[in-house]
């Protein structure tokens, strides 16, 4: 064939091969520009939309793996944080902002979360705003099947990272419901407990509570509450306790001062003045309540009573680092971030350790008011023993008789009712029997320092039922409380009263019940008065009844012979 004939069919496949290729080439060129096109139209939209308060795509996508993550908790989907752009609205409302997120963007999120939930979806395109406008109008084919794939896995990718962060960061914690800010369930006494925006206003007797805004409701709340730790004690004032709702909050008085520490408001007065009922109800609970917090507390004392406050100084400054504040007189307004009103109290002149801060117990609290008024540590002995075995060490080879000090017996005579009337026949058996006495009437007058190291130095305590024997909070380990019973069945409070907490205390009870004939009952109604004769009928008319016989009208006649045997049984117990 010659030059000048047409070309056959196998000449026309490189042709054919060279079209292919720039067919292909043509087509790589349209999908990565339709790609450049996607992500610079994307870039764009991000920076105006950051600049108009708009969210980005990448946003949206964000917002929907935590709506995803939100819905699998069943947990709501948590705000943007703070650094985020968004269009929360910020309105001024008493002082406080609402932080509300915008309805219309909401819904549109969620439109965005269920189209491009649809993983089988050809078409997947994606809304940025609230026009509808689509970010894939960029002039390429609509229907690619490769970009469709390629923007899908894009979009599963920010998911999948958005949701990684959601898991780590962004998850709302689980928040434990609000306790009512008043506990009136004890039996004993009536406590409220209020941690956050707390302002005392003593003029008023009140203590308000300003919720947060989040919590910010349409009721109030209201507790009236006797701040001690005896409920129904009538001649104790009450103090009003208020939790506002939200129109009360705007009009809640300003701080006059804030303080950094938290406070406690409970009164002095009650049945204050018998040392029994200082401790009992006022010093034991103020232990329980405060102990734990190593001094960092303010006390705020209603009715406060000046001789208290100078006569356990000691206690009340290691209690509280600050200065107590006279809540009745004080006319401004404090605001602290946390305010307890009211006194933990277990039972009379006592502590339960299972209820108690780091389970505190009796001997805790003995050994914390020893320390107070620097009287020797709990592994000190007895003074009777620590003495010989001192005297002894001074004169090794010395006879024993030489050596020995006698115990020393403090002999409590009560002023008023339950007084010994024979006192120095008393004090005669005793000093009879081998002891040394140090015969004692207490006064309100006396130090306590003074008179606490005096307590240290005996190794019994003796004297009848009553207050005074509340001074075996500072005898030492193993040094004998001997507690004389009145007539009338009085066993069981003298026990519940002294004998219980002196045990748990590490002190050791020993206790004389005298006869009816050693009480000053039987000469005055005769042996077969019930008052002498039934005292149990007495008790079952009532505690008053009760309380004017054995506790008010009566004295007592110790019968030295009878009483002689145990004070034998103590010597014993001292010398062992």
């Amino acid at each position: 064939m010659g030059a000048d004939s047409p070309p056959s069919s196998s000449s026309t496949a490189p042709v054919a091969g060279v079209g292919a290729k720039n067919t292909v080439k043509q087509y790589h060129r349209i999908v990565v520009g339709f790609l450049l096109g996607f992500f610079v139209v994307l870039v764009l939209y991000t920076t105006l939309s950051s600049q108009f308060g708009s969210r980005t795509a990448i946003g949206v996508l964000q917002s929907l793996s935590a709506v995803r993550t939100d819905q699998a908790t069943g947990a709501a989907p948590p705000l943007p944080s703070s650094n985020t752009p968004s269009n929360l609205a910020q309105e001024e409302d008493g002082g406080h902002k609402n932080d509300k997120p915008n309805k219309t963007e909401e819904e549109h999120i969620q439109d965005d979360a269920h189209r491009i939930g649809k993983n089988n979806q050809s078409e997947a395109k994606l809304d940025v705003n609230n026009n509808g406008q689509n970010a894939e109008k960029t002039g390429q084919p609509a229907a690619n099947d490769a970009s469709d794939r390629m923007e899908e896995e894009l979009i599963r990718q920010e998911i999948d990272q958005g949701s990684n962060k959601n898991d780590t960061i962004m998850e709302p914690a689980a928040t434990a419901p609000r306790k009512p800010i008043c506990d009136l369930s004890d039996p004993r006494y009536d406590i409220c407990e209020i941690s956050g925006d707390a302002r005392t206003m003593g003029a008023n007797r009140t203590v308000l509570y300003v919720p947060p805004v989040g919590e910010l409701g349409s009721d109030g709340q209201e507790w009236s509450i006797r701040d001690q730790s005896r409920k129904h004690l009538e001649f104790v004032n009450k103090v009003t306790v208020k939790s506002l709702n939200a129109s009360q909050s705007l009009a809640a008085p300003e701080c006059t001062s804030r303080h950094a520490v938290r406070a406690l408001v409970f009164a002095m007065n009650g049945l204050t003045s018998n040392p029994w009922h200082d401790f009992s109800d006022v010093l034991i609970p103020l232990f329980i309540t405060t102990r734990a917090l190593e001094g960092e507390v303010q006390f705020l004392v209603s009715d406060l009573q000046p001789w208290f406050v100078d006569k356990y100084r000691l206690v009340l400054k290691n209690l509280s680092r600050y200065d107590i504040i006279d809540f009745n007189q004080d006319g401004g307004v404090r605001c602290y971030p946390h305010v307890t009103v009211g006194l933990r109290s277990h039972r009379d002149l006592g502590i339960d350790p299972a209820r108690a801060p780091r389970n505190y117990t009796m001997l805790d609290f003995r050994l914390y008011i020893r320390e107070i008024y620097r009287l020797p540590s709990a592994g000190v002995s007895i003074p009777y023993k620590e003495a010989n075995s001192n005297a002894a060490a001074a004169a090794p080879g010395a006879p024993a008789e030489q050596l020995q000090r006698k115990p020393r017996l403090m002999l409590i005579n009560r002023g008023r009712t339950r007084k010994f009337v024979n006192f120095p026949e008393i004090v005669g058996a005793v000093q009879k029997a081998g002891f040394e006495v140090i015969p004692i009437e207490p006064r309100r007058d006396l130090s306590v320092e003074d008179f606490a190291r005096t307590v240290d130095s005996c190794d019994v305590l003796m004297g009848a039922h009553g207050a005074g024997l509340t001074n075996f909070f500072f005898l030492r380990t193993n040094a004998v409380m001997l507690q004389v019973v009145p007539w009338g069945h009085m066993e069981h409070p003298s026990m519940a009263f002294y004998g219980g907490p002196a045990k748990e205390m590490r002190l050791r009870d020993v206790e004389y019940s005298i006869a009816d004939v050693e009480s000053t009952l039987y000469d005055k109604y005769g042996k077969d008065n019930p008052v002498v004769s039934d005292p149990e009928s007495i008790h079952k008319q009532g505690w008053q009844l009760g309380m004017r016989y054995y506790w008010i009208e009566q004295d007592i006649r110790l019968n030295v012979t009878r009483f002689a045997p145990t004070l034998q049984k103590v010597l014993q117990m001292i010398r062992e």
